[in-house]
């Protein structure tokens, strides 16, 4: 739970700017991260990204177990790009009468993706640790997505806190009971957990719809209502964009 948990944002540097203007921000690098040709950019977009996650006093179990799906994938993609494409071998192995060879240009290229990927979850990641999810919807909203998908989201990030104490009792029962004594019964008893939980998921959905119609819910949500902009935060995000800009050109 505590890895889900928002216990660790408190007051820092980026706390207390406009959600709208770091979401404008994180999307503008986002696409300077995606369209850079060469590996400086990400690279120090990443750097920067982890700066400020140390600055926000982001626990570093909570940082790794938010990018260790991305460099998964990343280390997935460098390894198929250096065994599967290009011309110029760096290297060559014999296994069991396999000729492996890994290639240059796949190396580099899978490099660029790799650091892409690890670039544009960063910025994520620092606009994800700054901003409490309620802001972020409010800064959804404001960009025009679809209501009822904001909607969506607002309840499925209020019911999957209560999914994941469900899913931990029934864990523990089935632990205390030796459900997980053996491969088999593991399989079985995860099986059995997931029906649970996908029931439970249906049953709270229907719940919290009735209970929304029944109080006379009209989808005017108040926390989509905006405050004005500060001047001086629109000048602040101006010029950290005119400086990436720089670099990104450079």
């Amino acid at each position: 739970m505590k890895l889900f948990s928002e216990l660790y944002k408190k007051e820092h540097i980026l706390s207390k700017i406009d959600a709208r203007l770091k979401m404008t921000t994180s999307l503008v690098i986002l696409a300077m991260v995606i369209s850079y040709r060469g590996y400086a950019f990400p690279l120090a977009i990443a750097v920067m990204s982890f700066s400020l996650c140390i600055m926000m006093n982001i626990p570093i179990r909570t940082f790794a177990f938010r990018f260790s799906e991305p460099v998964f994938i990343a280390s997935i993609i460098v390894l198929l790009k250096l065994f599967f494409h290009g011309n110029d071998p760096i290297f060559s192995i014999n296994i069991i009468g396999i000729n492996i060879s890994g290639y240059k240009e796949g190396l580099m290229d899978g490099l660029l993706i790799a650091l892409r990927i690890l670039g544009a979850v960063s910025v994520m990641a620092v606009m994800g640790f700054s901003t409490p999810f309620n802001e972020i919807l409010a800064g959804l909203s404001w960009m025009r997505v679809p209501r009822g998908f904001v909607e969506i989201l607002m309840f499925a990030y209020r019911y999957i806190f209560v999914l994941i104490e469900d899913a931990m009792v029934i864990y523990n029962a089935q632990k205390n009971r030796l459900g997980y004594s053996s491969i088999r019964q593991g399989m079985g008893s995860f099986g059995t957990l997931t029906g649970s939980l996908i029931l439970k998921a249906f049953d709270h959905s229907h719940d919290i719809s009735v209970a929304m119609i029944q109080r006379g819910f009209d989808g005017n949500i108040p926390l989509m209502n905006h405050k004005p902009f500060k001047s001086l935060e629109i000048a602040f995000s101006f010029i950290l964009l005119s400086a990436l800009g720089i670099l990104w050109v450079i």
